[in-house]
């Protein structure tokens, strides 16, 4: 899931000591530095790049951040809750066919051909970056208990496996979309599948 995500002021940051309040807005500097990291990627984006977008010295990001690491860290977390929100909320309003609805929001395709961050950074990051494997299977672990509840509301664990086989086809998609794929194709590609994983 791909939808542009605003982190709240009430939402995890990075831990700060007490004192003197920040000159600045925490929660909207991290907000920049998401926004850094999901266009240009974790390794292109540079210290000046991140102080500039979220407004503030390098003083002031150490300070508050600690590193460049610390801080993708905390606008993982924050964009993995607030997707995880709102798919829970589309599996409640999803009408006669959540899992459908929740699919298609997965695949983010109102985001253009951005991806999803997490899963850019699990490509770019987790095979030497331990805590963002982590934290991607967290958020996929997440997705496939949300989508087993819908598939299966009296035996959730018994549609793990399907949920699994479909959170797998929704990261799939996510490849055809950054390739260029118009939005209706990749919807076909979806019901398609679907009807053989997880028929409605």
């Amino acid at each position: 899931m791909t939808q542009e995500t605003t982190i709240d002021s009430g939402s995890k940051k990075a831990a700060q000591s007490p004192g003197r309040p920040r000159g600045f807005d925490e929660a909207k500097a991290l907000e920049a530095a998401l926004q850094v990291f999901w266009k240009q990627g974790y390794e292109a984006t540079s210290l000046d790049d991140l102080t500039s977008a979220m407004g503030i010295s390098r003083s002031s990001f150490y300070g508050a951040f600690g590193s460049k690491q610390s801080v993708l860290t905390a606008a993982l977390k924050t964009y993995s809750d607030a997707n995880l929100a709102r798919l829970r909320e589309i599996a409640i309003k999803g009408g006669t066919d959540p899992v459908g609805a929740m699919l298609v929001a997965l695949t983010g395709l109102e985001a253009g051909q951005k991806g999803c961050l997490l899963v850019n950074c699990i490509t770019e990051l987790a095979p030497h970056q331990e805590e963002v494997a982590a934290l991607g299977r967290r958020h996929l672990e997440q997705i496939e208990r949300i989508l087993a509840e819908a598939v299966n509301p009296h035996d959730p664990e018994a549609a793990l496996d399907k949920a699994r086989a479909l959170s797998a086809l929704t990261i799939g998609t996510l490849a055809m979309r950054k390739s260029g794929f118009p939005p209706e194709k990749i919807v076909n590609s979806l019901k398609e599948a679907r009807a053989i994983i997880a028929p409605s």
